[in-house]
């Protein structure tokens, strides 16, 4: 894959969907800005390459223009001296500079496209970079308040859990005295007018039944 294509590949990322598969957002979302900052570096250099190579193409398509204007000069001179011979040899130089002129002129072209496109990418792939950092804090941050909420979440129902249960047994501890209590309560309340009657019919029944075997013992007797 070449540079401008993996610049490519990076600048249509989608953050989104790449933090959604992968099982460790935080490093994954770093691991992406590190290989940003490489080929961020990695396009710099290609610039900088670039440009230094147009600049040498049209370098050296100047002087084949000054060689071919000076060759071109000279067959003039050897005309103006009546030796045709000369001057046809002169006039040769001057066109196979020319020709030259005219391939570093080609190259220089294409060498300067090819640095306009780096530049390009270069700065799309700067602008990528800073929105990728800040969006990269943000999901983050996201990620991290997640698992802080996810934490407290779980703490709250075990808490909860705990508590239900501690209520649990404080309402089954309340039902058990209650009971105690009602119980107590009906041992220790005052004796009312029922029971009263109660207890002097008992005591009449035990009366009656003594009398009936103190008769019975005096009968056998």
């Amino acid at each position: 894959m070449s540079l401008l294509d993996r610049v490519g590949t990076l600048l249509r990322a989608n953050l989104n969907d790449l933090v959604e598969k992968a099982e460790d957002p935080e490093r994954m979302l770093k691991q992406i800005v590190l290989d940003m900052e490489n080929q961020l570096l990695q396009v710099k250099t290609q610039v900088a390459i670039a440009i230094a190579d147009q600049h040498l193409l049209e370098k050296k398509r100047a002087e084949h223009e000054k060689e071919a204007a000076d060759w071109r000069r000279k067959a003039e001179l050897a005309v103006t001296k009546n030796q045709d011979d000369l001057a046809r040899a002169a006039l040769e130089r001057s066109l196979s500079h020319g020709q030259l002129v005219e391939g570093f002129t080609a190259q220089a072209e294409d060498q300067k496209h090819e640095a306009d496109n780096l530049r390009q990418a270069l700065r799309k792939l700067e602008q990528k970079l800073s929105e990728t950092r800040a969006h990269c804090e943000m999901l983050v941050a996201e990620h991290r308040r997640a698992k802080v909420v996810g934490r407290a979440t779980k703490a709250r129902q075990v808490v909860g859990n705990g508590q239900e249960h501690t209520f649990g047994r404080m309402k089954s501890k309340v039902h058990v005295r209650a009971a105690e209590n009602a119980a107590a309560s009906e041992i220790l309340s005052p004796e009312t007018l029922e029971d009263k009657f109660k207890a002097l019919e008992s005591e009449d029944k035990v009366e009656m039944l003594l009398n009936e075997i103190k008769s019975k013992v005096a009968a056998n007797g």
